[in-house]
């Protein structure tokens, strides 16, 4: 099963889910207190700038795959507009996302608030994405 793949509509979902990363986890927003939950040290912070253009372009890509995926499941279940994206978007979400993010609250003793940072992260980024592959099909 399958379709003719927008590939410019995945790769621009892909695109957004870096971009809304770079502002959610900046400092301005939820960065520092997403680091102090993850229990990052300056050390650590400042090792991990090194890798940030691996790290950006990593993410694009497992966000492409999210890009296409998410086109799949519109197509196939046949979603014509913004609002039934949304409503995917958010399933998908809730289904697939949620439970795998709660994970390292239950048995990493990460705090709550740290899962809610993440899956905010990843709802805004879910649907973002399902809107941008939901209007280019």
């Amino acid at each position: 099963m399958g379709f003719d793949v927008n590939t410019l509509a995945v790769l621009a979902g892909g695109l957004s889910a870096v971009l809304v990363g770079f502002i959610w986890y900046s400092p301005m927003v939820f960065g520092r207190v997403w680091m102090a939950l993850a229990r990052l040290n300056p050390v650590q912070v400042e090792e991990g700038k090194k890798k940030i253009p691996l790290m950006a372009f990593l993410g694009f890509s497992t966000a492409v795959i999210l890009s296409w995926v998410l086109q799949q499941f519109i197509f196939s279940w046949g979603v014509k507009d913004l609002g039934g994206a949304m409503e995917l978007g958010f399933w998908i979400w809730l289904g697939f996302m949620v439970p795998v993010l709660i994970t390292p609250v239950l048995w990493e003793q990460k705090s709550f608030k740290y899962f809610v940072i993440n899956a905010g992260y990843w709802l805004v980024s879910t649907l973002v994405i399902a809107g941008i592959v939901s209007v280019w099909i």
